[in-house]
């Protein structure tokens, strides 16, 4: 067992295998350890995020160091079959790399009794292990940039059927009308942890049946709002998207947090307004967002200083600023401009808007495409009607907001090294401390795609196993080229983290716009334990 360090509050546990993994997890599951907010499995790791205020980096890894992994749990869930039709693209190349034939691989695949280990990479994305041990293929060389939702995949040790269109480097051998992740459903997830697997054989015919089915039974699209009063949005260049604090607890269905990039902001447009501070509020990017009251309203806005323009019914301009709230009467036109420094404005509506959480959360994550749809124009914003009991004073901020960048600023940004550090080359680690990245017009909520004039290399181009992804993780992939990861990446990723933002720099991270420069500056909240270290731990 190593334990790494991933940020201030988030450690990583290496352990010697799978078992290994799931025995950890499993006694964590039995028996918690206080302070311990979210563990996150993977392949032969475990991301644990802690509370600080609760429990030590050192005394975690010491309670940690206790758990018996010398038995695998046993983990007989339910008994799901797939419908699938042996169709994939790789199926040769699978059955040449096994030295099997083709109908041979299909035979062994149908005759293995999988179990679902952990989830991750996507919502209801099971990592599916006990097949049959012939099938072990490596990941494709050339990863797809396009694999169609519901490919039947093998990668490695690991099975698993893609939930939804994505990139991709697994060995496709088939496909499933299933889908594995479903909103209507209760969980969502068609696989949860524990949840023993079977994949059963169809044709072609019934497949397009059970897909036929399934499509009839699909949801029908939400009548347009026609009714008096609210906001209307007359523009939104970039759709704005509701978001709150996050969405968590649904890990074991492959769901990561999401939530505000600056989370400081969102917190301040609710208190100018008298709502809760973590009342869903509207991130607006980059500016061209325009609304019109058809009702009285009192907003606010917070985060990326844009330019506002507020006009009355008659057309004469009124003042108004962000950090401050806003009464609008009906008629009143409110442009939110470019903002001259940062990217996102966080909009918030006195008494909160009424929007249907999904998983417990107003958030929407791109990336999972999981929470409320994206808000463009001729939508309509409302109002919750049940707030008005929890509506408060309005509060000034707490502490003055950091200064937002501006493109072609230096932002530094402080780090924590690893966990994946001794991936790299010394020439690698020193022109990431020493060089500065640009931000390029690649970047989104996912992640801030950087260009450094020289890339990272690693010691060798050996595969890393998929493993947890924090918000912050710096990764590396093929390119050499950086990936800081923001609250929609992937809840677990394949290539090496060589450092995580530390957690009060989140927020600034969130706000920093394309063409602006990064320079990252290592701390060292706590060194690597390791085995031998254990003893002296208190």
């Amino acid at each position: 067992m190593r334990i790494l360090p991933v940020s201030l509050r988030t450690l990583l546990v290496e352990l010697a295998d799978l078992n290994e993994t799931l025995a950890l997890f499993a006694s964590l599951q039995a028996e918690p350890v206080a302070g311990v907010e979210e563990v996150i499995p993977a392949a032969r790791t475990l991301m644990i995020r802690f509370e600080r205020d609760l429990i030590s980096a050192e005394r975690l890894a010491a309670r940690l160091a206790e758990r018996d992994l010398s038995r695998p749990p046993e983990r007989r869930g339910a008994l799901v079959e797939v419908p699938t039709l042996y169709d994939g693209e790789d199926l040769e190349e699978v059955a040449r790399l096994t030295g099997l034939g083709v109908e041979e691989v299909i035979a062994r695949h149908v005759g293995s009794e999988f179990t679902v280990a952990f989830s991750g990479f996507a919502p209801g994305f099971g990592y599916l292990v006990g097949g049959d041990p012939a099938l072990h293929v490596p990941r494709r060389q050339s990863p797809r940039t396009r694999i169609p939702a519901g490919s039947v995949a093998l990668a490695g040790a690991f099975s698993g059927v893609y939930p939804q269109t994505s990139p991709g480097g697994w060995q496709l051998i088939g496909t499933t009308p299933v889908p594995m992740w479903d909103l209507t459903r209760t969980p969502p997830a068609f696989f949860q942890p524990g949840d023993r697997v079977r994949f059963v054989p169809i044709d072609a015919t019934e497949a397009a049946r059970l897909k036929g089915d399934i499509a009839a039974r699909a949801t029908r699209a939400p009548e347009p709002d026609t009714a008096p009063g609210g906001l209307l949005v007359q523009a939104a260049p970039m759709p704005a998207l509701f978001q709150d604090r996050g969405r968590f607890g649904e890990t074991g269905q492959g769901v990561s947090a999401s939530g505000a990039l600056d989370t400081g902001a969102m917190r301040l447009a609710n208190r100018l307004v008298g709502n809760r501070s973590d009342a869903p509020v509207l991130e607006i990017t980059s500016g061209g967002f325009r609304v019109e009251a058809r009702e009285a309203a009192v907003i606010a806005l917070a985060g990326a200083p844009a330019p506002l323009t507020l006009t009355d019914a008659s057309g004469r301009s009124l003042a108004a600023e962000t950090g401050q709230a806003l009464a609008l009467e009906p008629g009143d036109r409110l442009t939110v401009g470019a903002p001259r420094q940062g990217m996102r404005t966080y909009l918030a509506l006195r008494g909160g808007f009424a929007v249907e959480p999904v998983l417990g959360s107003a958030s929407t994550d791109t990336l999972a495409h999981v929470g409320p749809p994206a808000v463009a124009a001729g939508h309509v914003l409302r109002a919750d009607p049940a707030a008005g009991a929890i509506i408060g004073a309005v509060q000034p901020a707490e502490e003055p907001p950091f200064q937002c960048p501006a493109p072609g600023e230096i932002v530094t940004l402080d780090v924590v090294m690893g966990p994946r550090t001794d991936w790299f080359t010394e020439e690698a680690i020193r022109l990431f401390e020493t060089q500065i990245f640009e931000v390029t017009p690649q970047s989104s909520r996912v992640g801030i795609r950087l260009e450094g004039a020289e890339p990272l290399s690693k010691r060798d181009q050996a595969e890393l196993p998929s493993e947890g992804t924090a918000t912050g993780a710096i990764q590396v992939p093929h390119s050499g080229q950086p990936v800081l990861f923001l609250a929609d990446h992937p809840l677990t990723g394949g290539y090496p983290v060589i450092a995580t933002i530390a957690e009060y720099h989140l927020d600034l991270a969130g706000q920093i716009p394309i063409r602006a420069r990064i320079r990252f500056r290592p701390i060292r909240p706590f060194a690597e334990i390791a085995p031998s270290d254990r003893q002296d731990i208190p």
